[in-house]
């Protein structure tokens, strides 16, 4: 394969400094609306990186499930290579990749847990088979095949039964407060439009990069 050779222009419009908000969160949930109308597949989906102990950095897919307090919350399992890695260095970064729009978001900052109620809410309100593989998975470990897996699942939906199921003690919720939050729409010629919001403490500063 000639990888030299896979490469298209940005022709779906630019970003100028009058598109902007004064909130960079107001402009992420329009332009995240946008891409949930646009019915691109997972718009949600995020890319998110971490520092593991040993310093390897690494990254998955999350979904965003809400944006909330000046942050952006995802779920996981708090014994998961990203928890474990959240446990030893706080910061993280994200990115949205809307490659159909022709649009990236990406944030850093420090990751925390949400609330136990938070976390709560947000559990019962996932599908009951979601719930179920919640209890069923000991996320990030070593599984002999995956009929193993499956077991587990049986043997929690035979566990609960018809009862409500509460939300595991070691799953829950994290928010990424972001100090940056850079907002990129392609443009012809590569010359890319690319803007910066910094927190100041104050409230947000915002420059524009070049491409």
């Amino acid at each position: 394969m000639n990888y030299e050779e896979h490469r298209r222009n940005y022709v779906l419009g630019g970003l100028r400094r009058e598109n902007l908000t004064d909130d960079p969160f107001e402009l992420f949930e329009k332009w995240q609306a946008q891409a949930i109308a646009a019915e691109l597949k997972d718009p949600t989906a995020v890319s998110l990186a971490t520092q593991e102990p040993a310093g390897n950095l690494w990254q998955r897919i999350v979904l965003l499930k809400g944006v909330s307090e000046g942050g952006f919350v995802f779920f996981t399992n708090y014994e998961s290579n990203k928890a474990r890695a959240l446990a030893d260095d706080h910061r993280g970064a994200m990115l949205f990749p809307w490659h159909e729009l022709d649009r990236q978001v990406s944030a850093s900052g420090f990751i925390k847990k949400i609330s136990n109620e938070e976390s709560d809410r947000y559990f019962a309100s996932r599908p009951r088979a979601s719930q179920l593989g919640a209890w069923a998975s000991s996320q990030s470990q070593p599984v002999v095949d995956r009929d193993t897996l499956i077991n587990q699942y049986q043997s929690v939906e035979q566990r609960f039964g018809n009862d409500l199921i509460p939300r595991p003690p070691h799953w829950g919720g994290y928010r990424l407060v972001p100090e940056q939050i850079e907002f990129w729409q392609g443009g012809e010629h590569r010359l890319h439009d690319r803007f910066r919001y910094e927190h100041t403490g104050s409230g947000w500063s915002i420059q524009r990069l070049q491409p």
